[in-house]
């Protein structure tokens, strides 16, 4: 092969067909055209969505306002004792179901019921003492009348005093006149004069006791009406002095049943705050009772949202907890009086010259129909989102 005519090589290429030149690649033309169409595409769905949303926007949106500044919030009970004490029993704890009328915590009765007890036999006192005042009411008024029969034998005495006097005074007048004549002895005489003076001092005596007399009458009538006094217009219930024994008694009782407290609400205890052994003082916070049945939304609008927000509208609201599977429908109850802002503990002082204007926020307060919230429970604090219809009136 290395010796083979350098002529025949070149004849045999010669005789070979020409070879063509390779074609261009379509693949970067193919790439270029469907970029375009996807382009075309993209462009085409962004219209359409916009044209989408201006639609939506005009015939739907205005209708509603909407917002996920909104949670759960309810009118707890705080328990507060109203005595002071030491706790001796506490029976609730932390997330436990509560009925109204239970009991959560007892304090040490022991000074109460001896209060209660001191309060009984003051009431018992008061109620013998009135019935020993009318009791003597009554005695005082019998003897009042038992003292006209003494006037009666008073005046009686005088007058027998007044007869007595009347003879010795005739005799002592005859007696002396006759002496004058001698017709009459002096011992005589002595013994009409001594029996005159006697018959003056008795019926002296006499008029007095019958002054006396009448004087007592009328000192008895006083006692019996000043002792009537405290019992006129009243009876054994109704005496002042039994009314205030019995108050301080109703008083003392209520003291004792105040050491057991209980439970003003249903719902659920949170924010246990009491031991046993702990002393506490009236008005010291215990727990908190939550209750879950009557629970509301504060939903935070915007200011620009709230021009057609009326009380009564309907409320559709989804629950993180839930998800948007569990919808909870409501009304609106009323508008809060003022923003979060203007109620704040150091509120905004726009007047200083650093201002920025901030859109406020202003809550609505929303009811949930409790046949929902009783079958999706929801906890104070959880958040939630909230449309309002703003369509109807």
């Amino acid at each position: 092969m290395a010796d083979q005519d350098p002529q025949l090589s070149t004849q045999a290429a010669a005789d070979r067909p020409p070879v063509a030149p390779p074609l261009p690649d379509p693949a970067p033309a193919v790439r270029r055209g469907k970029r375009k169409r996807l382009f075309a595409i993209f462009a085409v769905a962004l219209v359409i969505a916009g044209i989408a949303i201006a639609v939506w926007q005009f015939a739907f949106a205005w209708r509603s306002v909407s917002t996920d500044n909104a949670y759960v919030g309810a009118d707890v009970a705080i328990v507060t004792p109203l005595v002071s004490g030491q706790v001796t029993r506490v029976t609730v704890a932390d997330t436990a179901q509560v009925r109204a009328g239970d009991i959560l915590v007892r304090i040490d009765d022991a000074d109460a019921r001896m209060a209660l007890a001191r309060a009984g036999a003051e009431l018992a006192q008061a109620e013998r003492r009135f019935r020993q005042v009318s009791a003597t009411g009554q005695s005082l008024t019998a003897q009042a009348m038992a003292r006209q029969s003494d006037i009666a034998g008073a005046q009686a005495r005088l007058q027998v005093a007044q007869a007595n006097a009347a003879r010795a005074t005739v005799d002592y007048d005859r007696r002396r006149k006759l002496a004058a004549t001698g017709a009459v002895s002096g011992d005589e005489l002595t013994a009409a004069t001594n029996a005159f003076e006697s018959a003056r001092a008795n019926l002296q005596l006499a008029r007095a006791e019958v002054v006396q007399a009448q004087s007592t009458r009328q000192a008895a009538l006083r006692e019996a009406a000043a002792n009537q006094a405290l019992t006129a217009g009243t009876d054994e219930a109704h005496s002042p002095e039994v009314l205030s024994a019995r108050a301080a008694r109703d008083q003392a009782q209520l003291e004792l049943d105040r050491t057991v407290i209980r439970s003003p609400i249903a719902g659920v205890v949170t924010r246990r705050q009491v031991q046993v052994g702990q002393r506490i003082a009236a008005g010291a916070p215990l727990m908190t009772i939550v209750p879950v049945d009557r629970l509301y939304v504060d939903a935070n609008f915007k200011e620009g949202q709230l021009k057609r927000v009326r009380p009564g509208q309907p409320v559709e609201l989804t629950s993180d907890l839930y998800g948007s599977d569990v919808v909870f429908h409501g009304r609106v109850i009323g508008l809060s009086g003022g923003t979060g802002a203007a109620f704040a503990l150091i509120p905004a002082q726009n007047a200083t010259g650093n201002w920025i204007k901030v859109v406020q926020r202003l809550p609505v307060r929303v009811a949930i129909d409790p046949r929902e919230l009783a079958a999706h429970p929801l906890r104070v604090g959880l958040s939630m989102d909230a449309t309002i219809d703003v369509s109807r009136p």
